[in-house]
């Protein structure tokens, strides 16, 4: 017989270590379900939890128990239809569908289905999981906006809610000791007089020294009472500081075609994508600026609701909204002090003899100034002049420029992985 005892302690976060460590072993299952929820949620949903299901079978656990040891027989009463050695039938209908459970699975699986929820930062963090800002570099601002409070020491002055009481009475008890030290070491002296005189025989005790000395003594230990326990100047405050907090802020730019060739579902499309860039970009970057562009024969800077849902008529000239973008870099977004990312989504269509502009303004331009640019085209169609000038861009610039094709919503996750993945250390 084995005895098998856990002697391991438990942490004081007992719970959430379990939960982490039950969030590894079934990463794979949450990694699948949270692939497809990114695909069949609306935009407004896309910040919160998930939740996952997986079947009964894969969470079974090994047990230990004793064996039957030796041989034994059975003899099972009101048998009538079947003698040792028969097979017994499996029931029709599904494992399962006569239990107390819930029957089978929407998976096709014969046993139900354990399930359980994942908060808001477990379901982004699976699904931005083997991501990377490519080029990601955190450039510190000059001149924070934001401050912490350090501890710098001790200050004589302050606020009743700061004060340090171990230095107080310290302070209290060493300024006692200072005003007070040389009349104690007179009254122990008196004291050891006193006694000395006391200790004489009646006939030779001088009586009128006895009494000056009690005398002092009293009038030296009045004056050491009269010194204060505590004195304004014995208070010591903790002293706090303001230190610049160091930030990383990074700018993302969304440019998007308003035309009349870009319909409802197609800007959804972007947003959708759009939407996951952004939350991507917070998770790496204390601050995030979003700043949205739209065009069409001409380009504007707007805000989030007409950017995604005012509709233009006319052509497109796309090169307008780099020019635009290129002058708010100058103006607003030093290269120096923020990591800059562009998207920019479209379906292809442009004036023929704008495309090459295009790619010249983002080579000579932008692309130097970028971390990373990314273009997805919304359309089922073949690509046109717009998408061949852009493949010379990603030729030129292979680390900073990527481009993807979206034909449906279920695209647009997986070509965000796409756009976004870790990529292996190079060789130098």
């Amino acid at each position: 017989m084995a005895y098998i005892i856990d002697r391991r302690l438990n942490s004081k976060n007992k719970s959430a270590v379990n939960r982490q460590r039950f969030l590894r072993r079934y990463r794979k299952h949450i990694k699948k379900a949270v692939s497809d929820a990114v695909n069949k949620r609306s935009i407004t949903d896309m910040e919160r939890g998930e939740k996952i299901s997986i079947p009964n079978k894969d969470i079974s656990e090994p047990t230990f128990h004793h064996g039957k040891g030796g041989l034994s027989e059975r003899v099972l009463p009101g048998n009538h239809d079947f003698v040792s050695g028969d097979n017994i039938p499996r029931p029709q209908g599904g494992g399962g569908s006569g239990g107390s459970g819930n029957g089978a699975s929407d998976s096709g699986e014969g046993m139900d289905e354990f399930v359980f929820q994942i908060t808001q930062d477990e379901f982004l963090d699976f699904m931005f999981d083997d991501l990377e800002l490519p080029n990601l570099v955190k450039r510190q601002l000059a001149g924070n906006e934001e401050f912490k409070m350090r501890r710098a020491g001790f200050s004589e002055e302050g606020s009743p809610g700061r004060v340090n009481i171990v230095r107080t009475l310290r302070s209290a008890n060493a300024r006692r000791m200072a005003l007070t030290g040389g009349k104690r070491k007179r009254v122990k002296l008196l004291e050891q007089q006193l006694e000395q005189q006391l200790g004489l025989d009646k006939a030779l005790q001088n009586q009128d020294k006895i009494h000056a000395l009690r005398e002092e003594i009293e009038q030296l230990q009045a004056r050491i009472k009269r010194v204060p326990w505590l004195d304004d100047f014995d208070l010591k405050y903790n002293l706090h500081v303001k230190q610049p907090i160091p930030r990383s802020k990074a700018v993302m730019f969304c440019l998007m075609d308003v035309s009349g060739s870009m319909t409802q579902a197609t800007k959804d499309m972007a947003k959708r994508f759009f939407i996951l860039l952004y939350l991507f970009l917070q998770r790496n970057y204390e601050h995030t600026e979003v700043v949205f562009i739209r065009h069409h024969t001409s380009a504007k800077e707007v805000d989030e609701e007409e950017f995604f849902y005012s509709r233009e008529t006319g052509g497109t000239i796309v090169s307008s909204a780099l020019r635009l973008l290129d002058e708010i870099l100058e103006k607003r977004y030093p290269v120096g002090e923020w990591n800059i990312y562009c998207a920019q989504a479209s379906d292809g269509d442009n004036w023929n003899d704008d495309s090459s502009s295009c790619s010249r303004l983002l080579m000579e331009n932008l692309l130097p100034k970028m971390q990373y640019y990314s273009y997805i085209e919304i359309t089922p169609r073949d690509h046109q002049a717009l998408w061949q000038e852009y493949e010379q861009v990603q030729a030129n610039f292979p680390e900073a420029f990527a481009m993807q094709q979206i034909v449906e919503p279920g695209d647009i996750y997986p070509v965000f992985r796409q756009l976004f993945q870790k990529k292996g250390p190079q060789n130098s």
